[in-house]
């Protein structure tokens, strides 16, 4: 189908930055001002907690360019570069930030909800991304912003384009709700599984707490005077030396990887890690775990100052036992209750001395729980794979389907043919 195509500012009878509002210019009230963290993919995000403000003296006197309901933002910032929504109604007056373009169409050439729509598909994205610059952040300017072809069918056409797009988009919404309930109910059924492992041992259980060193050691990761430089790292070497991104809420992660030598290792202190101890990280995400059991190929770890070693007596507690028992709700409400620092959190270490929990007596019902929580979440992790792979499908669904709405391929048939995918 030969639509015919214009460049995008040709298409506007406004189409300008937003406008530069320095901190020192802003009020907790009067006109709101838009950012790039409200523009969407292709919808607007109110976020009313992260609201700014200017006041109407400071609009008159910067002469700012005031939006309106219907106005198209796009964000020349990621993620990604280009996106766009439609600016809703709204009770207050509004501008926005200069890294967002407004673009109000030329009534007989282009209605908004074609442009958002055509904003999503990968052709719109690619010839965005083919006119963008920085090295470290990607953006693009007004002017080639400006520049990108834009199919123009006929308005009738347009109108008919956005109905199917919405129905179908509408479908696709349903379903990536269900599937997204889906797994959240997955994720809960395994948590249940947690409490109810340690609950049918609890008769034969102690409480006990972690200040006791008969049934654990707790060792601080290394940050003393021979801590390694950024230069001191290898990308392969004697000891693998970890830090907080390399431990995950149920292991260790490997893709990035720093080493030291063996003289290094030989300088530290603390930190070492021996066979069977559990890794807890205690700043910034707090509370992720790994076990370093046989499964793990590295003879040599030491761990950064932002975790912590739980090294178990295994005469008393198995070290699978403790990791589980650490990431059930048990020791995870109790971390809740002693993190501290809202920008870089942190759990102080000598809060771990008060926590408890329960451990069978017998090193036999320890295995019973451990195993019972293992098989649930064999099962469990199936489950997950199979929700994700089916939100990933309804994500390609989506492409495919603004691929062939502005490629000029959309019918009847396909209506039919996206209601039965969504649902299927």
């Amino acid at each position: 189908m030969g639509w015919s195509k214009a460049q995008l500012a040709d298409l506007c009878e406004v189409f300008t930055d937003g406008d530069w509002i320095e901190s020192k210019s802003q009020s907790s009230e009067g006109v709101r001002l838009i950012q790039t963290g409200n523009v969407g993919e292709g919808k607007f995000k109110n976020r009313p907690d992260k609201s700014r403000f200017i006041s109407e003296e400071t609009f008159d006197q910067l002469k700012c360019c005031e939006i309106f309901e219907g106005d198209c933002l796009v964000s020349r910032l990621p993620d990604p570069v280009g996106r766009s929504c439609i600016l809703p109604k709204s009770e207050d007056r509004m501008i926005t930030a200069v890294d967002c373009t407004i673009l109000r169409f030329k009534k007989d050439k282009l209605i908004p909800e074609f442009f958002n729509y055509f904003s999503q598909s990968s052709i719109y994205l690619n010839k965005v991304e083919s006119l963008t610059s920085g090295a470290t952040r990607k953006r693009i300017s007004r002017k080639n912003l400006g520049l990108v072809d834009i199919p123009t069918p006929p308005i009738s056409e347009q109108k008919r384009i956005v109905d199917i797009l919405d129905q179908a988009f509408a479908d696709i919404e349903q379903a990536c709700a269900k599937t997204e309930q889906n797994l959240k109910n997955a994720r809960e059924l395994f948590e249940s599984y947690l409490q109810q492992a340690f609950s049918n041992q609890i008769d034969n259980c102690m409480v006990r707490s972690m200040s006791d060193k008969t049934l654990l050691t707790m060792i601080d990761g290394d940050r003393g005077k021979n801590y390694p430089k950024k230069s001191e790292f290898l990308s392969e070497g004697h000891c693998l030396f970890l830090s907080t991104k390399n431990v995950r809420s149920d292991g260790f992660l490997f893709e990035q990887k720093m080493f030291i030598d063996e003289e290094l290792d030989s300088l530290l202190r603390k930190g070492k890690l021996e066979r069977n101890d559990v890794v807890l990280t205690t700043r910034g995400t707090i509370g992720n775990l790994a076990l370093y059991d046989d499964t793990v190929d590295y003879e040599n770890i030491r761990i950064n100052s932002g975790m912590l070693i739980l090294r178990p007596n295994v005469a008393e507690i198995l070290p699978s036992y403790l990791f589980e028992i650490m990431r059930s709700e048990i020791i995870r409400s109790q971390i809740e209750a002693k993190v501290s620092g809202a920008a870089q959190p942190q759990l102080p270490v000598n809060t771990l001395n008060t926590f408890t929990f329960p451990v069978p007596q017998l090193l036999g019902d320890q295995l019973k729980a451990v195993e019972l929580i293992r098989e649930a979440e064999v099962t469990i992790k199936k489950l997950i794979r199979i929700y994700n792979d089916k939100l990933a499908s309804l994500g390609e669904l989506k492409k495919s389907i603004l691929q062939k709405a502005f490629s000029g391929e959309l019918t009847k048939t396909l209506e039919g043919e996206t209601s039965k995918g969504a649902v299927a």
